[in-house]
């Protein structure tokens, strides 16, 4: 009947604004961005602070400097990609392109950001306690 092609299409259901749900991600994903900026800026001058004393020393400093510049990259991209609209046919292809590049640049934040944090446990963490510095 009539009623069961209406209820099985969904007539009633309101359209999802795909440009407002990209939006919103994208901004969450900006404002997670600038956290783990910040956190590693703090990271950073702690090691800083602390000095050469220690094994990693220029190693972490090494990688906190790559996840910052990373940092920075995605940042721009997820700003050139917030300010697009995603409904108009002849932006898609170009946005999911800088959004595969968005979660490349992230993917390898987070990889560093791994590295970082096993690297500074050798001072505060773990193997502070089982081999204490002298």
């Amino acid at each position: 009947s009539m009623y069961m092609i209406i209820f099985m299409y969904g007539v009633s259901t309101p359209n999802l604004n795909m440009n407002l749900y990209a939006t919103k991600k994208t901004v969450a994903e900006g404002m997670l961005d600038i956290a783990l900026f910040l956190a590693n800026i703090t990271h950073m001058k702690t090691v800083i602070e602390q000095g050469a004393g220690y094994r990693y020393y220029a190693a972490v400093l090494t990688l906190i400097s790559f996840s910052l510049a990373l940092q920075i990259v995605a940042g721009v991209l997820i700003i050139i990609i917030a300010r697009r609209d995603l409904n108009e046919e002849a932006n898609q292809k170009r946005l999911d392109s800088l959004n595969n590049k968005a979660t490349l640049a992230i993917f390898l934040i987070f990889i560093t950001n791994i590295f970082i944090s096993v690297l500074g446990m050798e001072r505060t963490g773990l193997f502070a306690r089982i081999n204490p510095v002298i």
